[in-house]
């Protein structure tokens, strides 16, 4: 393999999601008007015609162009439910194998798992399929808090977006920084998220109001510039602790402090996004009390500072 990768093979098969597949297309098939060097050379490689949500899309070579391609995109596939076809994941293996670094977008990560790339290494895809991938492949290191992870010669990122992150990070490493900030200028995105950074998402009110903790969690939503505690929302559900917490291990999945907080860190990125507050005024509107308080909780939580992640929206 040459010292900057420039052959890219794009596989495409049949249930596979066009957002991917046409995004890794459109980030390594357009070389910036910048470039003092060559781009990629960029194939899409299939069996056969295939359909691709509502697109037909004619590949230009078969899955065995992978092995022989510098790096291998894996687009997102619509079902994770369903097996990923056998002979994409055997193409997929006999590629690595052959030296070329692999990446999947979004939930193309089942296909990786499927080939034994990425077991007993830290991997990721879209949040929503985070807890089927570690059921499905327990050996691999599922992390469901970040945009993209880089193992070297294996990638995985979230899902939609969080897939042209991944792919401007790879030309970020290939290329250099004031290459990919071209690539995103003309894309019109953000130049430069962390793989660290989390997803933007965050554990939401549970949809169903006839749960038990349903007038409590709308109690407690609304006044989350107050300093409430776990006794406070026991006393208003009027049960012990003990039984609050149970209620919220089952209806929420976490416990009712951590709830809380994610709500906070929740209502501080609403505040963030939508409004030139400062970070105080939205640390007391968020129950954070000062903006240290926020700036730390924040950070660990969604992997950026505040201020980072108010201009990551701007942008």
């Amino acid at each position: 393999m040459s010292s900057v990768p420039s052959s890219v093979a794009v596989a495409a098969t049949d249930g596979m999601l066009h957002f991917e597949l046409a995004l890794a297309y459109e980030v390594f098939g357009s070389a910036p008007a910048a470039l003092p060097g060559a781009w990629y050379d960029v194939k899409v490689c299939g069996t056969h015609a295939v359909r691709v949500g509502r697109f037909l899309v004619e590949p230009d070579c078969g899955l065995d162009r992978l092995a022989h391609a510098d790096t291998v995109i894996v687009p997102a596939f619509a079902d994770v439910d369903e097996d990923p076809p056998a002979d994409l994941v055997e193409a997929v293996r006999t590629a690595h194998e052959s030296g070329a670094r692999v990446v999947s977008l979004c939930t193309g990560a089942f296909v990786l798992a499927a080939a034994g790339l990425l077991d007993g290494l830290r991997a990721t895809t879209h949040w929503a399929h985070t807890e089927e991938l570690a059921a499905r492949y327990p050996r691999v290191k599922v992390d469901p808090d970040v945009l993209y992870v880089d193992n070297g010669s294996v990638l995985t990122s979230a899902g939609k977006a969080a897939a042209m992150d991944l792919c401007l990070h790879l030309v970020r490493r290939d290329h250099g920084s004031a290459i990919a900030n071209v690539v995103a200028r003309r894309l019109v995105v953000p130049p430069h998220r962390a793989g660290g950074q989390a997803q933007f998402v965050t554990t939401p009110v549970p949809a169903q109001d006839g749960h038990p903790l349903a007038e409590l969690l709308t109690w407690v939503m609304r006044r989350l510039d107050q300093p409430l505690t776990v006794e406070d929302m026991a006393r208003q559900a009027n049960v012990s602790s003990r039984h609050l917490a149970r209620h919220f291990r089952s209806v929420t999945g976490t416990t009712p402090l951590q709830w809380l907080l994610t709500q906070r860190i929740r209502r501080a990125q609403e505040l963030l996004e939508t409004t030139d507050d400062s970070i105080d005024t939205i640390a007391s509107a968020a129950g954070m009390g000062t903006a240290t308080t926020l700036r730390r909780h924040f950070h660990r939580t969604i992997g950026v500072p505040p201020d980072a992640y108010r201009r990551t929206f701007r942008a």
